[in-house]
């Protein structure tokens, strides 16, 4: 019976040795940090190697000091709007116009633009000179007809922007040309002239279809055929010139237009050839065509 009692309390002896080895604890880090501490300057607890707590069938923990990580440094969930590189604000919209929508006047007509023009036309009406109501003289043309044929090229400085009310909204531009005409009928052959003038283009708020009109005076030289005996010619080589016209200009795109329109063409000596020979003068108009085409860069602005 004694036997039987020694054999069950074996493995109660032996259970009770196997209890003996220790190990030590540890304190975990706190998500409150005491009063006295920085939590957000401490990177981590150490490990209390002097408490310890008595954990069966464990084998003892080595008590060499141990950091856990501090709260402070654990990684957060980021926002979207918190992200490097992008900002809370909504971004810039930055509206471009459409450009199939033709509206091309921003583009075309502004301030300090540069355009090269290449005018031809065909002048064969004579009529009188259109200004004699002011000078006196009687509204007469001479028998003498002529047809001019001036080929025309010019720089065009568009000195504003757009601007004014109602249909009189538009800009100004600047021009200053140098001319071949051709005199294909009569008695002179042809004239060279040097032109400087303006004009006035009424721009829509909307299309690739602009009016314009203006007026252009200079000097030139012309083969004289008076002084060789030709009556109602020209009395002297050295002449003055006059332009004015009207029309319409179509806009392809921000580089190249073409124009067409009336225009009337005035050349006289200014009575400078009398009293040796008159002034008769030559008065004609007829159809004007042209091409555009810009100079340099296209205009800087938010839409380009």
């Amino acid at each position: 019976m004694s036997a039987v009692v020694i054999l069950l309390a074996m493995p109660t002896l032996l259970f009770a040795q196997s209890s003996e080895p220790q190990i030590s604890s540890y304190q975990e880090s706190s998500p409150i940090a005491p009063e006295d501490s920085n939590a957000s300057e401490s990177p981590g607890r150490e490990l209390d190697p002097n408490t310890a707590v008595r954990l069966s069938g464990i084998a003892e923990v080595p008590t060499e000091p141990y950091f856990l990580p501090s709260v402070s440094r654990l990684s957060q969930p980021v926002a979207d709007h918190d992200k490097p590189g992008q900002s809370s604000k909504p971004p810039l919209v930055v509206v471009v116009p459409n450009p199939k929508s033709g509206d091309l006047t921003g583009s075309v007509y502004y301030k300090n633009r540069l355009e090269f023009s290449l005018d031809g036309g065909w002048l064969p009406v004579n009529i009188p000179f259109v200004f004699d109501v002011f000078l006196g003289d009687g509204y007469n043309k001479t028998p003498l007809n002529y047809t001019l044929v001036p080929i025309i090229f010019s720089l065009r400085w568009q000195m504003d922007d757009v601007g004014g009310p109602w249909i009189f909204r538009g800009n100004w531009d600047l021009t200053t040309s140098g001319s071949v005409t051709l005199i294909p009928r009569g008695p002179e052959t042809r004239y060279f002239a040097w032109i400087m003038g303006i004009r006035r283009n009424f721009v829509p708020r909307r299309g690739k279809i602009a009016p314009y009109f203006d007026g252009r005076l200079g000097l030139g030289g012309i083969n004289a055929k008076e002084p060789l005996g030709v009556q109602f010619a020209q009395g002297q080589d050295f002449t003055f010139t006059m332009n004015m016209g009207s029309g319409i200009r179509y806009n392809f795109n921000a580089r190249y237009s073409i124009s067409a329109g009336l225009n009337w063409m005035h050349i006289s000596n200014l009575y400078l050839s009398q009293p040796q020979f008159a002034n008769y003068g030559i008065n004609v108009y007829g159809p004007l065509f042209g091409i555009d085409v810009r100079l340099g860069k296209p205009r800087r602005h938010e839409s380009e």
